[in-house]
């Protein structure tokens, strides 16, 4: 049950986090080729960074490549609708920014799950400060490295919470599954409360204090 869930949020949070990175790969003017670069690091990125950190050489996006072709299907689904719709009515590009926010959430919520259970199948299971970990770095690591290199500031430091969901979405993942042994269980509520606190902090706008200068 636990590997059937995990591939269903592996998906969901590639095909979300590609769009996302096409999406802003087509906005920043990029050329079919950095689109396509943009949403395969976009999606695959946080499970790179991941890798990297847990030792396990060489990264899964490379060993096994179904993650990097469903980028790359993706993006360049995106790119061609795009393309042949251009210029962007008026009316909907609050619809693109709505887009957006969606498959960052899902992303974010899928990733996480994915980070944790990753590493609790790596040996690290009763390690439950690296396990939240592992669940933040990949769920937020793409999003950084889309945001890099497209030149903007990192949505984790300035936007609706980003990253503080992806944490206690990590910390309820483990706590649960600590106290009950089930992870299915603790995958399906640990993604729920990702994306139930980022829904509530666009809907109140809330956002971590800043000093205004």
């Amino acid at each position: 049950m636990s590997s059937f869930l995990l591939l269903i949020f592996d998906l969901i949070g590639t095909v979300a986090f590609a769009i996302s990175g096409a999406i802003t790969g087509i906005e920043k003017r990029m050329d079919i080729f950095g689109v396509n670069i943009l949403a395969i690091l976009t999606a695959c990125g946080g499970g790179l960074l991941r890798d990297i950190v847990m030792g396990d050489f060489p990264p899964h996006m490379f060993v096994n490549p179904l993650y990097v072709a469903v980028s790359v299907v993706v993006a360049n689904i995106v790119f061609l609708i795009m393309y042949f719709h251009r210029p962007i009515p008026q009316k909907f590009t609050g619809l693109y920014d709505r887009g957006l926010f969606v498959c960052d959430t899902l992303g974010l919520g899928a990733f996480m799950v994915d980070g944790v259970m990753i590493g609790a199948n790596f040996g690290y299971d009763e390690d439950l400060f690296f396990l939240v970990f592992l669940g933040f770095i990949t769920g937020v690591g793409g999003g950084v490295l889309r945001d890099v290199l497209s030149n903007q500031m990192p949505a984790i430091f300035r936007k609706h919470v980003y990253a503080l969901p992806v944490i206690i979405g990590a910390i309820l993942m483990v706590v649960l599954h600590e106290f009950t042994g089930m992870w299915h269980a603790a995958m399906i509520a640990g993604f729920a409360l990702v994306l139930l606190l980022r829904v509530m902090a666009r809907h109140f706008l809330w956002n971590l204090p800043k000093v205004s200068i």
